[in-house]
């Protein structure tokens, strides 16, 4: 991000679908911060997409949310986190739990969050070669809705799983293939919506093995857990040297 003194608000970089100058999340996210508490300034973002689009891992979410997080930070807006999270709802559901940036059990849609330390884990990530349209997911008609409601304080007294399972298996048969093969090696699940699948596994070795062998045509990468996210370690960094 650079900052621009004339108010103007521009994203370079691709994404799959939207153009540069056209209105995505992370220029959604900063107009929002912008008109939200009547700041000035403006700024430059540069995206370098990593994760794939359709996959439902919240990278848009997440970019949305380092958005707001860091030019909060840039202009000096003084919003709290809890105030950007507020914003963030705005954008997505999961917008919120990117913005506060640490391991949290989620309820009502995601937005009341409580903070939960998880034990180191890694992760073999698998990503079938098609993408998921979350709005054709949640209305499809066959898509159950009258599942019971965990709380974190009886978690295992309900079955645990994602309804949205079967309505992925059914439209996207690669997905159901991949997730299959992956279940092969252990409780493998699906990504929220998909169309990725993980599989947490004890250490990096393991991780990387199982993702050698994935089936052919098919994407993945290792990722390692965090309860923290980088960028508020970032941004303590960036203030402790005098921003």
């Amino acid at each position: 991000m650079e900052l621009r003194t004339d108010g103007g608000l521009s994203r370079e970089g691709a994404i799959p679908g939207i153009a540069a100058g056209e209105e995505d999340l992370c220029l959604a996210a900063a107009r929002l911060l912008q008109q939200s508490t009547g700041s000035p300034l403006g700024a430059r973002l540069l995206l370098e997409k990593q994760l794939p689009v359709g996959g439902g891992l919240g990278g848009g979410s997440s970019d949305a949310a380092t958005t707001l997080v860091a030019l909060n930070a840039l202009w000096a807006t003084g919003l709290s986190v809890a105030q950007l999270a507020q914003l963030g709802l705005q954008l997505g559901a999961d917008v919120p739990l990117f913005v506060h940036g640490y391991s949290a059990w989620g309820e009502g849609v995601g937005e009341r969050l409580q903070p939960q330390r998880l034990e180191p884990a890694w992760f073999v990530v698998l990503c079938p070669p098609v993408q998921v349209s979350t709005a054709a997911v949640f209305s499809d008609p066959e898509l159950t809705r009258d599942s019971p409601p965990i709380t974190i304080r009886e978690p295992r007294q309900v079955p645990v799983g994602n309804d949205l399972e079967a309505v992925v298996r059914r439209r996207y048969p690669a997905v159901a293939t991949t997730l299959d093969w992956l279940r092969g090696h252990g409780p493998a699940a699906l990504t929220g919506t998909g169309a990725c699948v993980f599989l947490p596994v004890q250490d990096p070795d393991q991780a990387a093995a199982i993702l050698e062998a994935r089936p052919a045509g098919t994407g993945g990468f290792v990722a390692r857990g965090v309860d923290e996210s980088p960028l508020h370690r970032r941004l303590r960094e960036w203030r402790d040297n005098g921003a």
